[in-house]
């Protein structure tokens, strides 16, 4: 493997505006619309809606989108993103605001820094990584 081994991540939701302003309001980011081919969710493309993270070609770390598909699963399950922040208390500190919950404030992880994991406003949970 020549990369990191994430190269693109999709969190699957229920509620497309609850949830991107779950996202917008705890990372403080804007989310842009992205084309879904026709033959994706199995129809038309038109069932099927993905809102992209900002993300850059030619910087560090995997791209991503929040993904609604009528049948598409959401909440806790066998995946976790951490999204990297400078000081992961900061996020965290929205999230409640935002219509999640947290299941563990911030910690140390040792050399590898801090993390908080919290659940979405579609139940589904992730982490928050910081250095500091």
């Amino acid at each position: 493997m020549k990369s990191n081994p994430v190269g693109w991540f999709e969190i699957y939701v229920q509620d497309m505006d609850r949830a991107t302003s779950f996202y917008e309001g705890v990372l403080q980011v804007t989310f842009g619309e992205l084309d879904v081919p026709p033959t994706a969710g199995g129809g038309s493309g038109t069932d099927m809606r993905m809102l992209a993270f900002p993300m850059s070609r030619d910087d560090y770390g995997a791209a991503g989108a929040l993904v609604h598909m009528p049948g598409g699963p959401s909440g806790v399950g066998g995946t976790l993103v951490y999204f990297s922040c400078e000081d992961c208390a900061v996020e965290a500190s929205r999230v409640v605001a935002n219509g999640g919950s947290i299941v563990r404030d911030k910690f140390a992880i040792g050399d590898y820094g801090f993390i908080a994991l919290a659940t979405d406003s579609e139940g589904n949970m992730f982490g928050l990584h910081s250095m500091v």
